[in-house]
């Protein structure tokens, strides 16, 4: 398991490449990458600023990791999230897994980052043309994490 927050950006195929390397149980890398949009709330976003706790999220990401790794046969996992300050099209965050079958690789990908959304100490500010403001959380975030609390794992 390797949790990474990080202000500096990352090389998608280096790090997928790395994650699997020598590996060969692997037969499935199920990955997710988030970027910096444009547009947020109705109005257009210049710059985006991520926040954290240091220490507390990195701890949480582990946490939701070690979930993802209970309920699903996976071998390797990698989850990189920036801070500081984004321009659009800058990646944001990335999620990997790997495992033997895609079944488990995507199902804990997806829960992963999930519960990245919803349990991660990271604050949000965006910058628009009517000045800069704090982002809540977001109710389909809640909704996406909470069917995770009902769903059993599949194989």
């Amino acid at each position: 398991m390797t949790v990474r927050v990080q202000q500096a950006d990352f090389d998608l195929g280096a790090e997928l490449t790395a994650l699997r390397a020598g590996d060969a149980r692997v037969g499935a890398l199920a990955s997710f990458v988030g970027l910096v949009r444009d547009f947020s709330h109705g109005t257009g976003v210049a710059e985006m600023t991520l926040e954290h706790y240091p220490g507390m999220t990195e701890k949480a990401l582990a946490d939701i990791v070690a979930e993802a790794k209970a309920r699903w046969d996976i071998y390797a996992t990698l989850v990189i999230h920036r801070v500081g300050p984004l321009k659009p099209c800058d990646q944001i965050v990335l999620v990997a897994v790997t495992s033997a079958h895609r079944g488990e690789a995507f199902a804990a990908c997806e829960f992963i980052m999930d519960y990245l959304k919803t349990r991660a100490p990271f604050w949000k500010r965006e910058v628009t043309a009517e000045g800069a403001r704090w982002v809540d959380a977001r109710e389909t975030d809640d909704s996406a994490a909470a069917r995770w609390q009902t769903a059993e794992p599949q194989p």
